[in-house]
């Protein structure tokens, strides 16, 4: 049985990058840049005026001075006459600083006349101009291949004339139930059913990632519904199942899919939870069987199918961050297995503190929903003492963004 981090690298060792397309750039959005992207031109393309005011020549207010207006130079406009001794030209934001002017006065620290500004401070040279190339030169890489574009990626491109953007063409993810007990959200539920929640947890998560979910079905505790269901899973790019991966005599998914030429590659994990957790490979398509309980399999998602997923999807950064956390209290496990601990974060003057999010059994979701990271609790410890520093997988990354 593999470790944690043993698991995790048989997976990455053995999926490797989809192929890319080119897309129009609002359908870029999400999505992971498949090229690097170098600038055809500088940003900004010429000086421009970065206020509402006048162009002036420095030289001329280095004090209060008065000065002939001789222009007007809105954004959009070419900027042909030159800036005079003694002149000014009065200039919009965005509008190009023209000839013999070197400062631009906000409108605000003057006073207009009929011809003329009186400029009441005294101006420095450069001062709110946006020099040409002064954001980007050409040929400047200005994303990198494998990052995520967001919507601050999409103005940097479509600044740049970039109609249609090289990306990675989103991952079909293949979902696949199992279970007499399970029901479809919006069907009736009788005596010892319960709803089909984990398929759309994990097509969420999917999709938070920039794939595209495939819910298959539910495939009932019978070897001919399972072949037929997990026959139109090992269509997609990837395959996903959830439960039937225990040992009991209705566990019908490993041994379905070695029909089906899949190739197991490891049968448990030694984590807690998720040690049902199995991977193989049929051809180029990995297939992640995980875990029933639904907080197993929302964790095993989390850390050992979502980096290989972003790995295929061409992400650069796969990996959860680890940061360091204190303990506030006392946690005790059974040794043997590294455990994944479901914790709120709370700032504290040497950096974050970890709390339980409460009860951690697996089938407890209430706790996984307040929970702002996962504690890698490792197998060799069975007793962790208040105070001591813990590593933690960030989970919430709103919290990350606000407290970090």
């Amino acid at each position: 049985m593999p470790t944690f981090t043993e698991a995790r690298k048989i997976i990455l060792d053995n999926v490797a990058t989809i192929n890319m397309e080119r897309v129009a750039l609002l359908d870029a959005i999400g999505r992971t840049l498949a090229e690097d992207m170098a600038a055809p031109w500088d940003m900004p393309p010429w000086n421009n005026s970065a206020m509402d005011g006048f162009a002036v020549r420095a030289e001329d207010c280095q004090g209060p001075a008065t000065l002939r207006v001789t222009g007007y130079i809105p954004a959009g406009a070419v900027a042909t006459a030159a800036v005079e001794p003694g002149c000014a030209i009065k200039i919009m934001t965005g509008a190009p600083i023209p000839p013999g002017a070197d400062a631009v006065v906000p409108v605000e620290e003057t006073v207009e006349g009929t011809d003329s500004v009186k400029i009441l401070e005294q101006v420095k040279k450069r001062q709110h101009i946006r020099f040409a190339g002064e954001d980007i030169k050409a040929g400047d890489k200005v994303l990198a291949a494998g990052t995520a574009i967001t919507s601050s990626g999409i103005n940097m491109l479509a600044s740049l004339g970039a109609a249609l953007v090289p990306v990675f063409r989103r991952l079909r993810v293949a979902i696949v139930s199992t279970g007499d007990e399970l029901v479809e959200l919006g069907g009736q539920i009788g005596q010892g059913q319960i709803i089909n929640s984990n398929a759309l947890s994990l097509a969420a998560a999917v999709k938070e990632i920039g794939g595209e979910p495939v819910i298959i079905g539910i495939a009932r505790d019978n070897r001919e519904s399972h072949l037929h269901l997990l026959s139109q899973g090992l269509q997609a790019d990837v395959l996903l199942t959830s439960a039937g991966v225990s040992a009991g005599d209705r566990d019908l998914v490993r041994e379905v899919l070695t029909e089906l030429g899949v190739r197991q590659l490891f049968w448990k994990v030694d984590i807690k939870p998720g040690r049902p957790t199995a991977f193989a490979m049929k051809d180029n398509i990995p297939v992640f069987s995980l875990p029933g309980n639904p907080v197993s399999t929302m964790i095993t998602f989390e850390e050992l199918v979502k980096p290989a997923l972003l790995k295929m999807m061409g992400r650069k950064r796969i990996i959860s961050p680890t940061y360091k956390a204190t303990l506030t209290e006392e946690i005790r496990k059974k040794p043997g297995r590294l455990h994944f601990l479901r914790v709120t974060l709370g700032k504290g003057k040497d950096g974050y503190l970890a709390t339980s999010s409460g009860n951690q059994e697996t089938g407890i979701v209430r706790t996984m929903i307040q929970a702002d990271g996962l504690a890698l609790l490792p197998a060799d410890k069975s007793v962790f003492a208040a105070g001591e520093q813990i590593d933690v997988h960030i989970l919430n990354h709103n919290f990350e963004m606000e407290e970090a």
